[in-house]
């Protein structure tokens, strides 16, 4: 993991990731100056060492000499390097939103270019421009370089022309010509948002795909067509990413399309921002996104434990009514009534706890990661009825003696319940990360401070769960995730 906290905790803005030749290049804005664009530089594409910075802020009288806003990087054909970013100006005091341009030979030393068609702005008649501007300053920012069937354009997060004027967000589309870039209709305008931020798009299966960020409530969410400019559709749920996670940007290693973006601790602007691992996108077979663990955890995996090699299970509350079996190696935990947890040591800080979970029953069940003898940690419910997992920090709270508890929702999601209500699932924890997939499909990525657990294991309440199949991956200790020390 990675942040640029100095000062504040929260100094990494949105993110953009390059990969060549084997090397991942991490560069964000810096929170809440925006003077500069920072770089960073990682070998596995989780742990970052900071690197030369790329561009500043211009001087006095450029048109960049306010802030720096978002940034996208692509490959030229020369073999060079070209990087679209946002800027602002002072003496409009920030309210025009433009996007200009530098190059580079080796993706460290930048130079801003200035041709006569850069930089470019919202303008009519299809975005808001100076003379129709009802929030009184106008979106264009973000831009992300697609390419599609020899020609060139930037998609950029703006505002159509017309509309109410809290559901204006559109991403604009921008095409290279001889003559620079020339604006054309919005590529996607869907009368909903205020704001899409950091749209980017991607070809997958024969189909277009297009990422966006929502401000109202911090989710990634996508969009879908059959060609690249439309229309572009939603399925019933369309987001990608759940709440927390934010400013998301497809990324290509080689064959695999990943997505990095940071997350929001507490979902709050001015709260803690960390860079977490990336995920990778796949098309199910119904045609819709989803993400999947990156493939590189296999190489910090040092030493494997199967099932019957766990740590000795023990309850945690001894209640009288539950029950902990191992019949053939498949464990069975019940408790009719009220809770129990049946948790073992952990073997490692750092892990991937993978295995098939089943229930009977009318009653809860779900993973647990306790700190403390008193069950204190996360319960991350699996909800077999419904198809909801969340996970939540819930322990005791000394400092509180009227409510001497801790019950804190962090991360919901949905997935899809067999009929026999039955799943594959697999536990990421790796420093201050949590990632749970579900039949192989990521469902809760997260960023939180609050408990480093010492047991792990499961809770029921009037129900029965088992688990089988199961095996412990060793991973390798997370490098320390501030940016500025040496590697």
């Amino acid at each position: 993991m990675y942040t640029g906290s100095g000062f504040t905790d929260w100094e990494i803005g949105d993110v953009e990731v390059h990969v060549h030749n084997g090397v991942y290049h991490l560069f964000h804005l810096i929170i809440p100056n925006h003077d500069y664009i920072a770089h960073a530089v990682s070998k596995d594409g989780i742990s970052w060492s900071r690197v030369k910075n790329a561009i500043f802020v211009g001087d006095p009288g450029e048109w960049d000499d306010d802030m720096l806003w978002t940034m996208d990087v692509s490959d030229c054909e020369d073999g060079s390097f070209e990087m679209f970013y946002t800027g602002l100006q002072l003496e409009e005091r920030g309210i025009n939103q433009r996007v200009g341009r530098a190059i580079s030979k080796d993706l460290i030393s930048w130079d801003k270019t200035f041709p006569e068609d850069l930089p470019i702005e919202s303008q009519a008649p299809y975005y808001e421009d100076v003379k129709n501007n009802p929030r009184t300053w106008l979106s264009f920012r973000d831009p992300f370089l697609f390419k599609n069937k020899g020609l060139e354009y930037l998609l950029i997060c703006a505002r159509a022309s017309t509309g109410p004027v809290y559901r204006r967000g559109c991403v604009a589309a921008y095409k290279r010509t001889e003559n620079g870039f020339e604006p054309e209709k919005p590529i996607l305008f869907p009368l909903a948002y205020d704001d899409i931020e950091c749209p980017c798009l991607i070809e997958m299966e024969g189909r277009f795909f297009l990422i966006g960020s929502i401000r109202e409530d911090i989710k990634v969410r996508y969009w879908h067509s059959d060609s690249f400019d439309g229309e572009y559709q939603s399925f019933h749920h369309d987001v990608l990413m759940p709440q927390g996670n934010y400013a998301a940007r497809i990324v290509k290693d080689g064959d695999h399309n990943l997505v990095y973006g940071f997350y929001f601790l507490d979902r709050k602007v001015n709260s803690k921002r960390v860079l977490p691992p990336p995920k990778e996108l796949a098309v199910n077979s119904e045609g819709k996104l989803y993400l999947k663990s990156f493939y590189k955890w296999t190489e910090k995996v040092t030493e494997i434990h199967t099932q019957k090699a766990f740590p000795e299970v023990k309850p945690m509350y001894n209640n009288p009514t539950a029950k902990f079996e191992n019949v053939q190696g498949k464990w069975w935990m019940t408790s009719r009534s009220g809770y129990e947890l049946f948790t073992f040591e952990r073997i490692s800080a750092a892990y991937i706890w993978e295995g098939t979970i089943a229930m009977e029953g009318i009653g809860k069940c779900g993973l647990l990661l306790a700190e403390g003898d008193d069950g204190s940690g996360y319960y991350i419910s699996l909800d077999f009825k419904s198809g909801y997992v969340q996970i939540r920090a819930w322990g005791f709270n000394p400092d509180d003696t009227q409510n001497n508890f801790v019950f804190k929702n962090l991360q919901t999601n949905q997935f899809v319940v067999g009929n026999d209500y039955s799943v594959d699932f697999k536990l990421i924890r790796y420093g201050h990360y949590i990632e749970l997939s579900i039949n192989k499909i990521v469902k809760l990525t997260l960023i939180d401070y609050k408990y480093s657990e010492t047991r792990i294991g499961f809770y029921t309440a009037s129900s029965i769960i088992t688990l089988s199949n199961s095996r412990y991956s060793v991973l390798e200790n997370p490098i320390e995730e501030y940016g500025t020390q040496n590697k």
